[in-house]
């Protein structure tokens, strides 16, 4: 559906509906942005969710922004979606600062929970009904709330022992439970099988959880609002620090948002080269996932088969970008410079070379009986529960939605390349497994059709608002040596306006919702990371289940601290 016919559609529904309430129009990404007010938000959101014609099942992201300059300061986005369709809307309600308060959309969505949170937290926006409103990235004596205007980006808060988050249920339990029958553990932050510094507090009934909550925030480097201090270009390597396990992808994911605002495209050798090294990307961080899920389950061997073909692509990314772990090797406008000579032998050296190694993992797990006792049956979700709670990626699809960015808004070129979507039905951890497995197979498959039709040509766009000219062109000509200058001190200049643009991260849907006000910096700077949305539904899976579980879940679940805390 076109965002013209899309548009027409939302407006006849909801105008029949709420009448004078809204108002709407065709957003430049493709979203219908619907404008409404605190007093009928709830009605809207609830009519965008049940009307059949709408069915937005999902909650892709919330934003809060701050406008200090505005009569209402504040604006909350929501960003909404329509998987089977693949329809998307942006809804905007603007907040005054004197009571910066909303209904909850928790409701609806349970998505909602630390997105509300985190807006809470970073904007102070209260949402009026959250089962459990309180600071999600910073702690209890925090003071402020550091993504407004006027908040002192300097500003330090001591977190002493007695601050750290304290469960919501630890009170309820009585003195004979506590001294008897149940106990609390805390598993990480410091735990080599949280794999970052995520902790989760339990209640046991011998080794059966009976309740559980997550603490995160302690890798929170406020990447969102170091954003609006750099350059769009200087943005680049902190996004390679969010899943820094498969950071070419999140260059390319914010690159590919910038560019959309601009309305430039890179080069086709460089979306060629994009794919290539993402879909490398995905199998190394899914080798990462696996490997080290299974070393948590006592099958050590696999993590060296695993850890060898990551180590092949990183030398690939080495030769191409010069980093490793951190490549900043993505540009508004393509890359930042042209691969290597021998970047087809060695990409086709790898393509022979992964399978063996994905073959042995095969033979020695899929039908292993002791993994599969230990993850059959273990943290499953339905279909049904894993949309509400907003997952995307190989988790949602091992509960059998067949729902992937690449297919559904292609980018890059995806929709030139054949390649199958993995999906399972079980939803659990065994589930979540072959997904991965799977997916590292269509991604050789990808690179494979990449590699065979590599154009040939420049690797940025020529357009001297967005690049550099070449040095020789600096050299020698004025307007070059203009243009030159003018980015290295001023930056790329973005036309004011926002827009949302989605990549498919190893983790799942990787967004960027950018606000820009025609300077060099971004204004507001929104990531939706993945496993953030994952996460928060991961305390509800743990209930009945045993420790020992807990740990196999978590694996398998993915968890990067960088992107889930930013």
């Amino acid at each position: 559906m076109t965002g013209s016919s899309q548009g027409s559609t939302v407006k006849h529904r909801l105008s029949e509906q709420l009448p004078d309430a809204i108002e709407l129009h065709d957003a430049t990404d493709g979203h219908v942005e619907v404008t409404t007010d605190r007093g009928h938000l709830l009605a809207v959101m609830r009519s965008l969710r049940d009307n059949p014609d709408l069915m937005c099942d999902y909650l892709v992201d919330l934003c809060a922004v701050d406008y200090p300059d505005r009569e209402r300061r504040f604006e909350v986005v929501y960003h909404l979606a329509n998987m089977e369709k693949e329809e998307r809307y942006r809804v905007k309600v603007s907040v005054d600062e004197s009571a910066p308060e909303l209904p909850s959309v928790y409701g609806l969505w349970k998505a909602a929970d630390w997105f509300e949170r985190e807006a809470y937290d970073m904007m102070g926006i209260r949402f009026e009904g959250h089962p459990n409103l309180r600071r999600l990235l910073t702690h209890e004596a925090f003071q402020g709330h550091p993504l407004r205007k006027d908040y002192d980006a300097g500003q330090r808060w001591m977190l002493t022992e007695a601050d750290t988050m304290k469960p919501t249920w630890v009170d309820d339990i009585d003195d004979e439970d506590r001294d008897y029958d149940t106990q609390v553990l805390n598993l990480g932050p410091s735990h080599p099988a949280t794999h970052g510094t995520l902790r989760t507090v339990v209640r046991l009934d011998g080794e059966v959880i009976t309740k559980a909550e997550c603490e995160i925030g302690y890798l929170h480097r406020c990447f969102e609002k170091m954003a609006e201090s750099h350059g769009y270009q200087q943005v680049i390597p902190y996004t390679d620090r969010l899943n820094y396990c498969s950071s070419m992808m999140n260059g390319v994911g914010y690159a590919l948002a910038v560019e959309d605002l601009l309305g430039v495209e890179a080069p086709p050798r460089a979306q060629a080269i994009r794919v290539i090294l993402s879909e490398f990307s995905r199998i190394m961080d899914h080798c990462v996932c696996l490997g080290a899920n299974l070393v948590d389950l006592g099958a050590l061997t696999n993590f060296w088969y695993f850890f060898q073909p990551r180590e092949e692509i990183y030398g690939l990314l080495e030769e191409c970008a010069g980093g490793r772990l951190t490549v900043s090797y993505a540009r508004i406008g393509g890359l930042s410079h042209d691969v290597p000579e021998n970047f087809d032998e060695r990409v086709r050296y790898l393509l022979g070379y992964i399978p063996k190694f994905l073959n042995d993992v095969d033979k020695l797990v899929t039908g292993n009986q002791i993994f599969r006792d230990r993850t059959e049956d273990v943290g499953t979700l339905t279909a049904e529960e894993a949309v509400a709670w907003g997952w995307t990626g190989p988790c949602l699809r091992a509960c059998g939605v067949p729902y992937d960015v690449r297919k559904a808004r292609p980018y890059a070129g995806y929709e030139q390349y054949d390649f199958d979507v993995a999906v399972a039905t079980t939803g659990d951890t065994y589930a979540r497994y072959l997904v991965r497995m799977e997916e590292m197979r269509q991604s050789l498959k990808i690179i494979q059709q990449a590699i065979d039709n590599l154009p040939d040509g420049p690797v940025v766009c020529d357009n001297h608002h967005v690049s550099l000219p070449p040095k020789n062109r600096v050299f020698t000509e004025m307007e070059s040596l203009i243009w030159h200058f003018k980015l290295i001190y001023e930056g790329v200049k973005v036309p004011a306006g926002d827009g949302y643009h989605c990549t498919e991260g190893a983790n799942g849907e990787l967004g960027y919702y950018v606000v820009a006000d025609g300077t060099g910096n971004p204004y507001r700077l929104k990531c939706r990371p993945p496993c953030f949305a994952v996460f928060q539904a991961y305390p509800h899976m743990l209930e009945g289940h045993m420790v020992a579980d807990a740990i196999a879940i978590l694996g398998s679940l993915n968890i990067i601290a960088g992107e889930l805390d930013r």
